[in-house]
């Protein structure tokens, strides 16, 4: 019995396609978490600069609780 070499190398090529297709996506969402970490580190380290450890600890627990 014979089979189609046709259909086996679509397949083939498809499945490479969704593979970087997927590989690409999860990259740039690797990318985004990182940047958003380093937007919050740096957000966090502005708030200590400005308020001090109290100051930033207070205002957290304010924003927080809803005090």
């Amino acid at each position: 019995m014979k089979t189609n070499n046709a259909n086996t190398t679509t397949e083939a090529r498809n499945n490479e396609v969704n593979y970087e297709i997927s590989r690409f996506a999860l990259n740039v969402g690797i990318v985004m978490a990182a940047l958003i970490g380093i937007w919050g580190a740096a957000c966090l380290i502005s708030g200590l600069t400005a308020n001090g450890v109290g100051g930033t600890v207070t205002a957290y627990l304010g924003a927080v609780l809803g005090m």
